[in-house]
């Protein structure tokens, strides 16, 4: 079985399948994907209540998505930024709810891994991201003032110096940054396969190799047998449009990562990282990075196309062009890598809503609940929504059933071929905008106007 990446492939043992699902049966809740949001789901569902009947359904196997092959920022971002929370929300205080419970997610998941046993490298050194134009700079200024309007202070979100960002990173052209300590670096793949064997220990029955084709009226359909339950959860991410009825729920966007060989700890003290700080800069096209356990640079990013009809392929994990371009940037920013060896190069899909607004809910007529459209934000955030689906299924009217984010409907995606249009236009866009600020020194004007289009 080939390792569909570096965090699967680092793995201290093999992964062994599971059964696929024998025949039909009947359940209380059924679980449509062994992801993070699955998995937390049936973990909080039968910490809760360990008499319910808990079944989840996987296509492949437990972590083979996004779940094992993200960045590995277990972080407390919201696709959506504070003042677009508000307004959807009717509410000031509710974006800061939302954001308050996201910043508690990151110590909730490092605190579930500890208390399970569930070795997944966690390190809570926080994020930086470098401001490395004049442009920029000006817009780590403007999110600040946003988090000081909604009342998060230094000990949440500060601006940083020069100075002061080159002491977290010293890349090249560093001009200042923000920083947050609302994020711990993880090693994903460890995370999902240990959240799969602690919930399979709690008496959750996991199938994998079984593929959901339909959901509908408490039924989950697959070529195996169908199981019947009070609730079917939908928690499918990327993969949404492979089951029938939800083809414009979401768009599966491809990003991509690689990974380095390990570094020396000389090269180490050049770049700094000690903490193992999450990092990124501030273009629109984004990149993101870590530190690894073992020393190595996990570093990633957007530009791969969006594949007509959200198609999701093998062949799509590996595009020679993207993962070039992430090398040379890697090396712009570090020059000290230039030699480097890269060992893995990887990617997958992640789940983009229309209007980029995650959402969480429960649709007790249709017995359907689901939870996704993390736009790559989701390591923290699953599990945030892991606990209010356990709510929400239950019956419990509770702080986290009141989140914002929650019984949200974001709009379909258009049809072919305006999805494929809009979405490869979009990369063009943001592309076009980091290469217009760099010419210009002024902020973007398309990439603003591409921004009302997601409704940002």
């Amino acid at each position: 079985m080939t390792a569909p990446s570096f965090w699967h492939d680092s793995l201290p043992d093999p992964v062994v399948v599971r059964p696929r699902l024998p025949g039909s049966r009947e359940a209380d809740v059924a679980i449509v994907g062994a992801g993070y949001t699955g998995l937390w789901t049936a973990y909080y569902l039968k910490k809760a209540d360990p008499s319910l009947r808990v079944v989840v359904l996987e296509a492949q196997y437990a972590g083979f998505g996004a779940s094992g092959r993200n960045g590995g920022w277990c972080s407390a971002l919201f696709p959506s930024s504070l003042g677009k929370v508000a307004k959807v929300a009717g509410s000031k205080q509710a974006a800061i709810n939302l954001q308050r419970a996201l910043n508690g997610a990151v110590d909730e998941v490092g605190a579930v891994a500890a208390a399970e046993g569930i070795d997944c490298h966690f390190g809570k050194g926080g994020t930086v991201i470098l401001a490395r134009s004049a442009v920029q700079l000006e817009r780590a200024r403007e999110e600040i003032a946003e988090f000081r309007e909604f009342g998060f202070g230094e000990d949440d979100h500060r601006l940083l110096t020069a100075e002061e960002a080159r002491a977290e990173l010293n890349a090249t052209n560093v001009l200042g940054g923000t920083y947050t300590p609302h994020c711990a670096a993880i090693q994903p793949a460890l995370l999902a396969r240990g959240l799969a064997d602690v919930v399979e220990r709690m008496g959750v029955e996991i199938y994998e190799q079984t593929p959901v084709t339909s959901i509908g009226n408490g039924e989950a359909r697959t070529p195996h047998g169908s199981v019947k339950a009070e609730t079917v959860v939908r928690a499918t991410e990327g993969y949404t449009t492979s089951i029938g009825g939800f083809k414009r729920d979401l768009a599966p966007v491809y990003s991509l990562m690689l990974a380095t060989e390990p570094l020396p700890e000389h090269t180490w003290a050049e770049i700094g990282l000690n903490r193992r700080q999450t990092f990124s800069d501030g273009r629109h096209l984004i990149i993101y990075g870590q530190r690894t356990a073992d020393g190595r640079l996990a570093f990633g990013g957007r530009g791969a196309p969006y594949h007509f009809g959200s198609s999701i392929k093998p062949e799509y994990d590996r595009e020679p062009r993207v993962h070039a371009e992430l090398k040379r940037v890697l090396t712009e920013l570090f020059p000290v890598l230039s030699d480097v060896k890269v060992t893995h190069t990887w990617g997958g899909a992640l789940g983009v809503p229309r209007d980029w607004f995650a959402s969480v809910g429960l649709d007790r007529t249709a017995k359907l609940a689901w939870a996704g459209g993390y736009v790559g934000d989701g390591v923290g955030a699953t599990n945030l929504a892991g606990r209010t689906l356990a709510d929400l299924i239950r019956g419990q009217h509770t702080d986290l059933t009141a989140l914002p984010w929650v019984g949200h409907r974001s709009p379909k995606w258009e049809i072919e071929p305006l999805r494929w249009i809009g979405a490869n236009l979009g990369l063009r866009v943001m592309d076009g905008a980091d290469a217009e600020e760099a010419r210009t020194g002024r902020p973007s004007r398309r990439a603003r106007i591409f921004g009302r289009f997601l409704g940002a």
